[in-house]
């Protein structure tokens, strides 16, 4: 088996202080892939940054205090590779350093760690998660020739920043115009889906499901309501999706047990 779990932490250095350092203890997964770490490796305690038992890669972002997305393998990784530059037209020197993409080869399978940007209509913000997403996908379906080429499969996991169905989030009508359930951000990942012919893991365990949901605003009582929304994925090639035996959302079991507004996401493969 191997289990793979991804979680944005909403910064590290805090969430080791609620309960991650715990929740690392008891894990059970092979490989956890953390986004919006926002921490230089330094800044982080030794406990965080190098756990016994774990291999690390960090990859802060060049801005202090914005995104970093890093990866704890239980084996050392074969190659390392951060950011997505690089590859001719599919891939963007421009998000190199900005702490949003890192990758490792292990036996068999890539797995990256993604934290694709937020997005707020009408400023910056968006363009840069257009911009990103147009450098992205053809970035994705290179991967995945170049990893069939090397008989391996590959599995993104991250913060995609997009509900890509009605059943994605509770209150979709009234985020109709919101970033993160636009109608060309829901087409994009679409294409990943059907162009690039990936495959949304959880999803595909539950269908005809509402959620479940994996990001609760700490504003009101979202978490208690389950007031959420489903944009922490894991997205693999055809061949691992079809080995998932289980996937699900660790949500915790109370408000005050939280260690971040996100909760980590989960799935166990067959080998």
């Amino acid at each position: 088996m191997l289990t793979v779990t991804t979680v944005n932490v909403n910064g590290l250095r805090a969430a080791a202080k609620k309960g991650f350092v715990e929740w690392l203890a008891r894990t059970e997964a092979d490989v956890i892939c953390l986004q919006e770490v926002r921490a230089e490796p330094q800044q982080l305690p030794e406990e965080v940054r190098d756990p016994e038992g774990w291999h690390t890669v960090h990859a802060p972002a060049a801005a202090k205090g914005r995104a970093g997305v890093s990866l704890y393998s239980r084996r050392a990784p074969e190659r390392v590779q951060i950011g997505f530059g690089g590859f001719g037209d599919a891939g963007s020197e421009e998000f190199d350093a900005s702490g949003r993409y890192v990758e490792i080869d292990l036996p068999g399978v890539t797995v990256a760690s993604l934290y694709l940007p937020s997005g707020e209509v009408g400023t910056e913000k968006q363009d840069e998660k257009e911009r990103f997403m147009a450098a992205f996908l053809p970035y994705l379906k290179g991967l995945k020739k170049r990893a069939a080429a090397d008989g391996r499969e590959v599995v993104v996991c991250g913060d995609w920043n997009i509900a890509h169905q009605e059943a994605d989030l509770k209150n979709w009508k009234a985020n109709r115009k919101n970033s993160g359930f636009l109608p060309e951000e829901r087409e994009w990942l679409t294409r990943v889906f059907d162009e690039a012919e990936y495959v949304d893991v959880v999803r595909a365990l539950h269908l005809d499901e509402e959620g479940p949901y994996s990001w609760w605003s700490y504003r009101g009582r979202a978490f208690d309501n389950d007031t959420g929304w489903r944009i922490d994925y894991q997205v693999a090639t055809p061949g691992l999706a079809g080995r998932a035996v289980k996937g699900w959302v660790e949500r915790a079991a109370a408000h005050a047990e939280r260690w971040s507004d996100h909760a980590p996401v989960t799935v166990v493969f067959e080998q």
